[in-house]
C-alpha cells in the first residue's frame, strides 16, 4: 500500500468518520485508512455517527465522513442528507453494497462527493479520501468554512 500524504491544511493528519452497522466493514476501512495515516473514528448506527461529529466539531472537525447506505434504524441516505444540511462543508462519501444509479444521482445532487460499491478496492478508497481531504484542506486555506465545518445551507 502506498502511502498517501494525508495532512491536512492545519498540518494533522485528515480524520476520518467511518459509519457502517457492519462492524467488519468499517473496522476493515478503518485498518486500511490508519495504516496510510489517517485518524479514523467509527461509529455503528446514525445515533453515534451524529453525536461523534457534534462532539468533535470544536476541537477538530472531520475531513471526510465515510456513510453506508443501509443501516437500521435510520436510512443511511437520511444520515447523508442531516450531515449536508448540518455540516456542509465536510465532504460525505456513500458506501453501499446495493448499486442504485437513481439514489446515487439524488444524493450527488445534494451534494455527496462519492459513492462507492461495496466491497470498495483499497487503492479506490485511499484515491477517495484523499481527494476529500485535500478538497476540504484547499477549502479551509481560502476560508471557505469555520473552525467546526457548520455552516447552515440556505434553503
Amino acid at each position: 500500500m502506498e502511502w498517501q500524504d494525508p495532512v491536512t491544511a492545519g498540518g494533522r493528519p485528515g480524520r476520518v468518520l467511518v459509519v457502517d452497522d457492519v462492524a467488519v466493514v468499517r473496522k476493515s476501512i478503518r485498518a486500511t485508512l490508519a495504516n496510510a495515516g489517517y485518524d479514523v473514528m467509527e461509529a455503528e448506527n446514525d445515533k453515534q455517527a451524529i453525536s461523534i461529529v457534534q462532539g468533535m466539531e470544536h476541537s477538530f472537525p472531520f475531513d471526510v465522513i465515510l456513510c453506508d447506505l443501509r443501516m437500521p434504524p435510520l436510512n443511511g441516505a437520511d444520515l447523508v442528507t442531516h450531515f449536508r444540511r448540518r455540516h456542509p462543508t465536510i465532504p460525505v462519501v456513500v458506501l453501499t453494497a446495493y448499486p442504485d444509479v437513481e439514489l446515487a444521482v439524488s444524493l450527488m445532487r445534494q451534494g455527496v462527493m462519492d459513492f462507492l460499491v461495496k466491497p470498495v478496492l483499497q487503492k479506490e478508497l485511499l484515491s477517495v479520501v484523499k481527494r476529500a481531504v485535500e478538497q476540504n484542506a484547499a477549502r479551509s486555506k481560502l476560508g471557505g468554512s469555520d473552525k467546526d465545518g457548520k455552516r447552515e445551507v440556505e434553503q
